[in-house]
């Protein structure tokens, strides 16, 4: 029975080729959103940084809001970049690199489970097409072709 309701929800054909730029696109519009809102609500995610246990590590390593401008630019450029499908594997792996520090120097602090683990998931979606390439749809492919 179990075996049945597998066969059944398996999507075949063009349908299981459109997973690939979904998941890619949708993935990447929470790096576009998001970047945006490291230029639209700057003040709101200093101060948020500024509650951080780890402020001072921040300020040591940089400026907070020259850090929070760079990732802000990393996210809307390359999360562009992944959503298309182009250089699929360097965008994902430039999105989890500077995803990486903002998630523990951001949200492991008192009262931020949820984005700490929303994150942690974010990262295993870079990490899937870091390892797999854009799939179906990507202009990854349509250079390879030239």
């Amino acid at each position: 029975m179990l075996e049945r309701i597998e066969t059944i929800l398996t999507p075949s054909g063009p349908v299981a080729a459109l997973i690939d730029p979904v998941f890619r696109v949708l993935t990447s519009l929470i790096f576009i959103i998001g970047g945006l809102g490291h230029f639209g609500m700057h003040q709101m995610m200093l101060d948020r940084m500024a509650e951080s246990p780890w402020r001072d590590v921040v300020n040591s390593i940089a400026d907070p809001s020259l850090l929070l401008w760079l990732s802000g630019a990393v996210f809307i450029v390359f999360g562009i970049s992944l959503a298309l499908g182009f250089m699929t594997r360097l965008s994902a792996v430039i999105i989890l690199l500077t995803l990486v520090p903002i998630t523990f120097f951001t949200h492991i602090a008192p009262g931020h489970t949820g984005p700490l683990f929303k994150n942690i998931a974010i990262m295993g979606a870079l990490a899937y097409f870091w390892f797999r390439g854009g799939g179906a749809y990507a202009l990854d492919n349509r250079l390879a072709q030239h």
